[in-house]
This record gives C-alpha cells, sequence and structure tokens, in this order.
C-alpha cells in the first residue's frame, strides 16, 4: 500500500468516526488556541508597556530624593527633601554635564481643580519649559507656556485631555479660568494624549510654572525650594550612560557626599523601567502559557485515548486487512497517519479560533493582543508533534495485532 492509498484510508476512516474525531480534535483545537491568546496577551501587554514608557520621554533618567528619616525611622524613597532648584540648574550646566540635553525640575502637589460646577483632581506640575521636551510632549491646543511666563509666576496652565475633558466637556478649554487650590489660572494649552496604565494617567494633569507651584505649595523654612523630583533627558540614546554618571557625580559632590552608596538621591533610568516592565510581562506570559501548555497535553493524552478505543473497536479490521496481505508497517502508518491528521486538524482550527480571538478580545476586554508569528508556526508544529508522539503506541498495538487472535476476537 503506498503512501497515498494510506492516507486515502485515514481519512476515510476519520470521516466515517466523524463525531469520535471532532471531539478528538477539539481537545487539541482548545489548547492551541489557549497558546496563541496567552502568548498574544502577554506580548500586547509588552507593547503597550514599552509604549507607556517611551511616552514618559526620551533618554529620560529620573532623580528622585532620597528617604527622610526621624531618628531611627526611614520614610520611603522620595520623602526626603534634599534636590533643589540649585541642584537642577548645575545639572543644565554644558560645562560640568555635556551629555545632559535638558533638564526639567519638578515640584508636584494634587490638587482640587474647578470650573463653573464641575471639580476634578489631578496632579498639579510646577516646572520649567523644557518639561514638555523632556517628557516627549507637545501642545495640540493653543500655546505652551513661555520663558516669562515661567519666571513671572503667572497664573497660567497646560492641562491633560482627561483633565479638559473632566472640567470642559462640551467647550475648548484655551482662554479659560479654572480654579487650583482656590486660585484662578487661565489656561493656555492642553497636551496631547499620551495614555494611561495602572501606575499613572499622563493626561490627568496640570502643568504650571514653577514659580507659581513655589507660591501655591512649596516648602518653607529649611525645606525652601526643595523639589519633588528633576527629569532629566541625555542627547541621546548612546549616552544615557554618560549622562548618569554626570549627573550622579555632580549631585555627590553638591551634597557633599562621600560615598555613592549613601547617596541622599536615587536616579532611574528610563531602560530601567522598561527592563523591570517587560521582565514583569515577559514571566507573566511563560505563566499564561504554561497553563495553556497543560491544556494542550491533555488533549494530547485524550488524542491517545481515543486512539486506543480506535484501535479495540477495529481489531476485527485489521485482522482481516493483515490476513489479505498486509504489512505491519502499513498498519502502523495508516494509525499514525490519522493521529497526526487529527493534530494537523486541531493545530489549523486552533489557529484559526486564537486569531479570531485576537481581533475579538481587544473590543470586549479593553486590552491589547498581538498576533505572534512564532507562536503560530510554533502551534502547528506542536499540534502535528502531539498527533505523531500520542499516536505511537496505538499505532504499535494495532500493528503487532496477530491477524488470526484478531479474526478470532470478532
Amino acid at each position: 500500500m503506498n503512501l497515498l492509498m494510506t492516507l486515502r484510508t485515514a481519512v476515510e476512516s476519520l470521516v466515517e468516526r466523524r463525531l469520535r474525531t471532532a471531539l478528538t480534535t477539539l481537545g487539541i483545537l482548545i489548547g492551541i488556541a489557549a497558546v496563541i491568546l496567552t502568548v498574544g496577551l502577554g506580548e500586547g501587554a509588552q507593547a503597550r508597556v514599552t509604549s507607556e514608557i517611551n511616552a514618559l520621554g526620551t533618554n529620560l533618567l529620573v532623580i528622585s530624593p532620597g528617604s527622610a528619616a526621624t531618628g531611627p525611622v526611614h520614610g520611603a524613597l522620595g520623602s526626603a527633601s534634599n534636590l533643589t532648584l540649585a541642584d537642577a540648574n548645575a545639572l543644565a550646566s554644558p560645562l560640568d554635564c555635556p551629555d545632559i540635553a535638558q533638564v526639567a525640575p519638578v515640584l508636584q502637589s494634587s490638587q482640587m481643580l474647578t470650573a463653573g460646577s464641575n471639580n476634578w483632581t489631578a496632579p498639579v506640575i510646577g516646572t520649567t519649559a523644557s518639561y514638555l521636551a523632556v517628557r516627549n510632549r507637545q501642545v495640540v491646543l493653543g500655546n505652551g507656556l513661555t520663558s516669562s511666563e515661567m519666571g513671572s509666576a503667572s497664573r497660567v496652565a497646560l492641562i491633560g485631555t482627561q483633565v479638559a475633558a473632566s472640567l470642559f466637556p462640551s467647550t475648548s478649554p484655551v482662554g479659560e479660568i479654572t480654579d487650583i487650590a482656590g486660585i484662578p489660572f487661565t489656561i493656555v494649552g492642553e497636551l496631547n494624549p499620551a495614555g494611561s496604565s495602572a501606575s499613572t494617567n499622563q493626561d490627568n494633569l496640570a502643568v504650571i510654572p514653577i514659580s507659581t507651584a513655589e507660591q501655591l505649595f512649596g516648602r518653607t523654612g529649611p525645606f525652601a525650594n526643595s523639589l519633588s523630583g528633576i527629569l532629566v533627558s541625555a542627547s541621546s540614546s548612546t549616552t544615557m550612560g554618560p549622562a548618569y554618571s554626570e549627573a550622579s557625580s555632580l549631585l555627590l559632590q553638591l551634597h557633599h557626599v562621600s560615598r555613592p552608596s549613601l547617596a541622599d538621591f536615587t536616579i532611574t533610568p528610563q531602560t530601567s523601567l522598561l527592563s523591570t516592565a517587560s521582565s514583569v510581562t515577559h514571566t507573566l506570559t511563560i505563566l499564561l502559557a504554561g497553563v495553556a501548555a497543560i491544556a494542550l497535553l491533555v488533549g494530547g493524552i485524550g488524542a491517545m485515548n481515543i486512539m486506543l478505543v480506535s484501535v479495540t473497536e477495529r481489531i476485527p479490521e485489521i485482522g482481516l486487512r493483515k490476513a489479505l496481505g498486509a504489512t505491519r508497517s502499513a498498519i502502523l502508518r495508516q494509525f499514525l497517519l490519522e493521529a497526526v491528521l487529527i493534530g494537523v486538524a486541531g493545530g489549523i482550527f486552533g489557529v484559526g479560533l486564537g486569531l479570531v480571538g485576537i481581533v475579538v478580545l481587544p473590543h470586549l476586554l479593553g486590552t491589547s493582543l498581538v498576533a505572534s508569528s512564532l507562536a503560530i508556526v510554533g502551534s502547528l508544529i506542536v499540534a502535528t508533534a502531539i498527533g505523531l508522539v500520542f499516536g505511537v503506541y496505538p499505532a504499535m498495538r494495532a500493528a503487532r495485532l496477530s491477524p488470526i487472535a484478531a479474526l478470532r476476537s470478532e
């Protein structure tokens, strides 16, 4: 019996037992679809996190204060008040830090914003004109804050799209008045949408001159001119390392700290944030794919069980074929081919179901999924391998049957 005839016989056998074949294929189908969807979910999450971190700014370094200490008790990172405008101005010096392109001091406080009968709570960020460049933001309506407004404590503000939609749902916010901490501000522009994540919403903010912020919610006494943080942009992606070293060395010198291990500040590169987020999503993807692989394994075991049942039911047929001259290898090929066809069919329909899920689920769950070509090709190979591996034992059992014993069982 040649291969073509063996294939035709295998297909006829599967079609004859179509319900059993469909149920066996279903187990592999579900496992393959689960793998496609879990990998797509993981890659979608990683792409979303990468996009959100890149939206924070190009070549970004975030400098945060250290922890405040009261006796032996230390607070959280950022609770100290040891970063000042003098630090930010020093970091902006091209002589001391030639690899730093832009520096934006940040003085931040959560405040209530009101406009007529509408109100909204959002972070209010006092900063300088370089903030938009450092954070890779643009003004889509109106104008940005000018240098003169920044230096003269003008009561003007830029707002994010969420603040604009909450305070001015039916009109353009440009030129309107909003009260921040009870003080009227003129809105001069609206920032471009930047998206949100579980930890922060880049569209929920108001930006005002840092001189104005110092008057509103700046610290007094020994902590005057202290900042919530400093944002630094390296001149290029290749100078992130030198920019980090220059900023660290200069701040250690300004703060009179002799050893880097005793630094009263923390510098976090954008690449570190991206690496950490990617590691988390990668681990989650592996975990979900592992669960899907277990489902696929169960489907393979189910296929083997069905094939064993099929061998038992077809013992008379096998005996008759052997009595008519069918060789052991011909019987082995037929049952192996049946198992492989089941695996291939489950793989193809599983990939199809997975791709449909990738298209439909984002609209239902509000999350993004990415179709991975590697996962699709790998799933088809694995499905074929499952049919082959789990079909070996039933096929060998069928091939080893004695013609006399098989005919006698009828």
